[in-house]
């Protein structure tokens, strides 16, 4: 009798560790892969992958590209038209989240959904200004992430400009007229100029096109400055503008200090990096259960000043002391 009792058991014990190995290899099966996508109104990246800062920064939170996320990025090149047809692309692939990079790619996204969560990984406008969120503590909706605060940027970047450059009268300012941001942006940027004395020359875009008949009428009538207002398209064209403008010897301002290591005079803006990192922090509270209308939007907390002492040299040049003092990173 104990003899059988004893071989019931064994036979149980057998059983039960028979179930639970399929078990286990279902739970590991079963294990979630999320789906990011990217939506940036810039070129394509030369790998068509997302951002190198937004991708570490996950892989810093605990996500394993090919094996727990996966990401799906859209470049509309330049052309806004494109983005309605992107974002649906990206509803379409079920993605868990948005990450939006540049002012337009935010609207469109939100037009084309509604459920899905959008992380502005950049500040390329004042959110709540647009009324893209309802305010910085509940942004409501689907929507959060990176924002800005557009008069206090545009007039530290008038005033800089203006130091750097104490006798410019005309300031030429080049902006994405499609962008509802930077159209907002070149708004405030006008204001700080009738405070500072300075007579704005306002130079249009919307598409990659436009920027040869930029450049033909600031040499017909030449800025004594320029400032370059950065969203997705005039980024992308970045270099042009910078060509351009160190050509011309016309001296000039830009938001990301890269433009600056591209050959620019001088920067004032958040770090991209930056940005990246901190919207791979809101995707990973998104994807573990957090509403985004419920995560407090944010500003950047970090704006660079750079030089480049070179630049301003070959333009001939002299940067005050106070502002090469004052400079976070000076290029020599």
């Amino acid at each position: 009798m104990a003899h059988s009792i004893v071989a019931r058991m064994l036979v149980l014990v057998v059983a039960l560790g028979l179930l639970a190995v399929p078990a286990v290899s279902l739970a590991q099966t079963a294990a979630r892969v999320y789906r990011v996508g990217v939506l940036a109104m810039g070129s394509r990246t030369p790998d068509g992958r997302p951002p190198a800062a937004l991708r570490e920064g996950l892989q810093e939170l605990g996500y394993v590209e090919g094996k727990n996320i996966v990401y799906e990025a859209r470049f509309a090149e330049g052309r806004a038209d494109r983005l309605p047809a992107l974002a649906a692309e990206l509803v379409s692939l079920r993605v868990d989240v948005i990450v939006t990079q540049g002012g337009p790619p935010t609207p469109a996204a939100k037009a084309a959904t509604s459920t899905i969560p959008i992380v502005m990984s950049q500040a390329a406008g004042d959110a709540v200004e647009l009324r893209w969120i309802d305010s910085l503590a509940r942004p409501g909706g689907n929507v959060t992430g990176l924002t800005d605060e557009s008069v206090q940027l545009s007039a530290k970047r008038m005033e800089l400009l203006k130091e750097a450059i104490p006798k410019a009268a005309v300031i030429a300012v080049l902006w994405n007229a499609n962008d509802q941001g930077m159209t907002l942006r070149y708004h405030k940027i006008e204001e700080a100029a009738r405070v500072l004395g300075v007579k704005v020359q306002p130079i249009e875009v919307r598409t990659p096109d436009d920027f040869d008949a930029a450049f033909v009428a600031m040499t017909r009538r030449r800025p004594d400055a320029m400032f370059l207002v950065a969203d997705g398209l005039t980024t992308a064209n970045g270099k042009r503008v910078v060509e351009f403008a160190n050509t011309q010897r016309i001296p000039a301002m830009y938001e990301w200090n890269f433009l600056v290591r591209d050959g620019g005079l001088l920067s004032y803006g958040a770090v991209a990096a930056d940005g990246f990192r901190r919207a791979a922090v809101y995707v990973d509270r998104i994807l573990k259960g957090a509403k985004p209308g419920d995560l407090p939007a944010e500003q950047p907390t970090r704006y660079v000043l750079t030089v480049n002492l070179k630049t301003a040299a070959a333009l001939g040049i002299a940067i005050p002391p106070s502002l090469r003092l004052r400079a976070d990173d000076v290029i020599e």
